[in-house]
Formats: C-alpha cells, structure tokens, sequence
C-alpha cells in the first residue's frame, strides 16, 4: 500500500494520500519520477494532503515539491515529521 507519493528523489516531502496516518507508523512511499518505493516511520500524526518531511530539513532551508520550491523551513524538521504551516513558510511575504 502507498500511504505517500513524492515526484523526484530530490524532493523534500511527500504528500500523505491516505487517511489516518499515526505516529510510529511505517509507510511506504512511492516516488514517481523513478518509480520507486521508500519506507519512513511517521514521527507525528499526519493528514491526508499534507506533507511528510523525506529528508531532515533545518530552519531556513527551502522546501522542495513535485519539483518546485514551496517555501522555507522556519523551525526544524526531522525525518518523517509532519511538514506543514507550522514549520513552513511561503517564500512570497
């Protein structure tokens, strides 16, 4: 089962596609551009739609999804956690 996709390796995140996603999970993603499977352990409770950190990312680093620069971390991210508007700002204001 999929629990999360990513476009290219070199993304950041990947988008959580399906419901009820709990910490200590082990979820399976599958990243697109390559065709391949990668496994994570959620660190928090994540909805659907939302983000998973596929990398561990540091305050000021850029987000990257499907490809494209989504913003900038503004308080640590660790691996698997949930990447959202709590730790991520728009790069635009």
């Amino acid at each position: 089962m999929i629990h999360f996709v990513v476009h290219d390796e070199n993304d950041s995140v990947g988008v959580v596609v399906v419901e009820g996603v709990k910490a200590g999970a082990t979820l399976t993603g599958w990243i697109m551009d390559q065709d391949k499977e990668i496994t994570f352990k959620a660190a928090n409770d994540i909805p659907i739609g939302h983000k998973l950190a596929i990398k561990p990312l540091a305050k000021g680093d850029t987000v990257i999804k499907y490809g494209t620069d989504i913003g900038r971390v503004v308080a640590d991210i660790g691996l698997g956690e949930h990447a959202h508007i709590q730790n991520i700002k728009t790069k635009r204001w």
